[in-house]
């Protein structure tokens, strides 16, 4: 199979894997309580920092797994803690005080503000929300399949072209939100930290099975 067509296929995987049209919502509460230009500069902050993730783990993901020790299992469990610390609050309905006043401008009135939009791109809209150690290890395996720079190369190209789905589904989950009434945003809130519940509590339950699984069959 050519290299263009691996790229297709793995832009198609990761699509698949990362599901827009759930992710949106997901977006929502998270994104909803910054300005308009702050939406703007999330969406732009998802997109660079999944390009790195792309970068790494196509070009140095197998190398950078086998120097650290870390499995794709130990990010899954990992990534499920993160999720669980944003996601229980929003269940229970409690709020953060807004970053935000009524202008749409950092309250601070500094766009570096550490505790405003860029407290929130790593953790948990990066990781765990957009990726993953799933995510990581579909990378990885079809990095594993190419043979030369440039096959890894024209990956790289469908893996960019993925990170600008997930900036452009977060950029459309900050419309969707403002568009809503704030009975129906208090609704969403609710049932997305429920989701997002749900979805920690399945990832940290299955990458603390398979280190469980690793950690039995290598004492065989």
């Amino acid at each position: 199979m050519s290299a263009t067509n691996e790229a297709v296929l793995m832009f198609i995987a990761l699509v698949t894997l990362y599901s827009p049209l759930a992710a949106l919502p997901s977006y929502m509460p998270i994104v909803g309580r910054f300005s308009p230009r702050d939406q703007h500069r999330l969406a732009l902050g998802l997109f660079a920092y999944a390009v790195a993730f792309v970068l790494a783990a196509i070009w140095v993901g197998e190398v950078l797994l086998d120097v650290l020790g870390i499995s794709t299992a130990a990010l899954t469990a990992t990534g499920g803690i993160a999720l669980m610390f944003e996601s229980v609050p929003l269940m229970l309905n409690w709020h953060p005080p807004d970053n935000v006043n009524d202008r749409g401008d950092d309250a601070s009135g500094s766009d570096g503000d550490s505790g405003g939009w860029r407290s929130v791109l790593l953790l948990p809209i990066t990781f765990p929300l957009t990726v993953g150690g799933a995510t990581f290890a579909v990378l990885v395996g079809f990095a594993a399949t190419t043979h030369g720079v440039g096959d890894r190369g024209i990956l790289t190209i469908g893996g960019v072209a993925y990170a600008a789905i997930t900036g452009l589904t977060l950029y459309a989950a900050g419309h969707a939100h403002r568009r809503a009434s704030p009975r129906a945003r208090e609704m969403l809130d609710r049932i997305a930290g429920i989701l997002l519940t749900a979805i920690a509590a399945m990832l940290l339950s299955s990458g603390a099975t398979r280190l469980v699984v690793a950690v039995l069959h290598s004492n065989k």
